[in-house]
């Protein structure tokens, strides 16, 4: 990871320019995310006129959301520009806001809903740094970046989808309230313009390979057969630290078509379908998206039913992952 002490952007040092990983399945969580904020967009005013949408291939997308109350697809710069997990994945970080601040109509509004830097070193997340992520803004970082265009971070909400998902909403002539206003700040107390906060990332990450191969490997001295769940991107970087494979972990699961087939990059963990991971009747299942725990086990409830158990990543390396 580089840090800009100017800026205070953190970014993918490098990226070897891979195809983009397919898209994944929405979670319920992130469904039940969106239409939280878009109520709350609806309750500040915000849902009027056209509406436009910067993707990511995180899967869904909140248009549908917003076209059933009345908003329609613009044609030119939007009243509301959407943009889920999106900037993140843009290789040129200027253009992209530039397009962004750009389709922004007059009196519009930008919304970014992204993973922040602050909720990385609260929860010590290491494994958010991964290829095709090459962006890792702060809330503070972006209103600075935001201001170069013209745009201000104008409110700023803080959720706890995933150790703590931020929604920013940007605009001309931004008067942030109270609510903004300390979001900021406990995101500068949490570290994000400080090297040396970021720097113990690395320590953090070498721990958790560490218990996550002793406990693998404990579970299979003790002759129980451990499959995970979620080939999602941040399941990467953490199985190839510890240098995980498939006499660790047989297989992984997972509900998208597209990674069904496949295998996790850097290793040789097949990716399987729910059916496959089902039939396997693993005594452990190592969820790699703690967020998902309650859909999986109504999803899949033939794993307790054949004595298996879920076990959440963090379960495992402690703390929100």
């Amino acid at each position: 990871m580089w840090f800009c002490s100017t800026c205070e952007l953190a970014q993918l040092v490098e990226d070897p320019g891979l195809v983009e990983a397919p898209v994944g399945i929405e979670p319920r969580a992130m469904r039940e995310q969106a239409a939280r904020v878009v109520q709350r967009l609806a309750g500040q005013g915000w849902l009027t006129g056209s509406v436009t949408e910067f993707g990511s291939p995180h899967g869904g997308s909140w248009l549908p959301l917003t076209t059933s109350r009345g908003l329609v697809l613009a044609d030119g710069p939007a009243d509301l520009v959407l943009d889920t997990y999106g900037l993140l994945h843009e290789p040129e970080q200027d253009a992209a806001l530039r397009q962004r601040t750009a389709a922004v109509a007059p009196g519009g509004v930008l919304v970014l809903q992204l993973h922040s830097l602050a909720t990385v070193l609260v929860h010590r997340q290491w494994g958010e740094l991964r290829h095709g992520h090459h962006a890792y803004w702060s809330a503070p970082a972006l209103d600075t970046a935001l201001r170069a265009y013209g745009l201000g971070i104008h409110r700023a909400w803080r959720y706890p989808m995933a150790g703590g998902t931020v929604v920013v909403v940007a605009k001309h002539d931004a008067e942030p309230d109270a609510e903004t206003t300390a979001l900021l700040a406990f995101e500068r107390a949490a570290g994000v313009g400080n090297p040396a906060a970021l720097h113990e990332l690395q320590g953090h990450a070498d721990l958790d390979a560490v218990q996550l191969r002793d406990w693998l490997s404990d579970q299979r001295l003790g002759g129980r057969r451990v499959l995970g769940y979620g080939a999602a991107s941040r399941a990467v970087p953490v199985l190839c630290h510890a240098r995980i494979d498939r006499t660790l972990l047989s297989a992984v699961g997972d509900a998208s078509p597209g990674k069904q087939g496949r295998r996790v990059p850097g290793t040789d963990v097949p990716v399987v379908t729910p059916a496959e991971l089902v039939a396997a009747r693993p005594d452990d299942v190592l969820l790699f998206l703690p967020d998902l725990l309650d859909e999986v086990r109504q999803a899949l409830p033939e794993v307790e039913a054949g004595g298996g158990r879920w076990v959440p990543l963090t379960d495992v390396l402690g703390g929100v992952r």
